[in-house]
């Protein structure tokens, strides 16, 4: 049993420090991908808040395809140079924007988002998806969520793929 109430009272850098410690004990299975990667989202979702979209979005070879994920219903398919997905995935770089409305090409699947974090995942040197967050705040991801994202998916990218 999870309980979220684990992290009440620390600093937010202790709340990610927490948080890779339980993705390592969510993730330390053979439990299949799809359920890593739903328990994985859920998590960062609940302790990084503030997010109305939290989720994966995973190579299929063509393009990025929908993957587990939190929030509204979302694109099902993006092409690998569109969007801040699409950007993340094909340079193998975190793209965090500010304000999604004035990045060139964004995909707008949820008309409440304004800002957005997308970590891509690679496993000997391959992308093999990215994890993708949205806000409706602007300005919401900063270098710290940035800083302890990227080890998150440093831990999805070693026990899950």
């Amino acid at each position: 049993m999870f309980d979220i109430k684990v992290f009440d009272g620390m600093s937010t850098e202790e709340k990610y420090i927490t948080m890779l410690s339980a993705l390592t004990g969510l993730l330390d299975n053979d439990d299949s991908k799809i359920s890593k990667l739903s328990n994985a989202s859920a998590l960062i979702n609940a302790v990084v808040g503030r997010m109305n979209w939290c989720g994966f979005y995973l190579d299929n070879g063509k393009e990025l395809e929908l993957g587990p994920f939190q929030g509204m219903p979302a694109c099902t398919k993006i092409n690998y140079s569109n969007g801040v997905c699409g950007k993340a995935f094909s340079t193998k770089s975190t793209v965090r924007v500010d304000d999604v409305h004035k990045f060139e090409g964004h995909i707008a699947c949820d008309a409440a988002s304004n800002s957005e974090l997308v970590i891509p995942i690679i496993k000997n040197e391959k992308c093999l998806g990215v994890l993708d967050m949205d806000s409706s705040e602007f300005s919401r991801f900063t270098e710290l969520e940035e800083k302890y994202l990227i080890k998150a998916v440093d831990i999805i990218s070693t026990k899950i793929f």
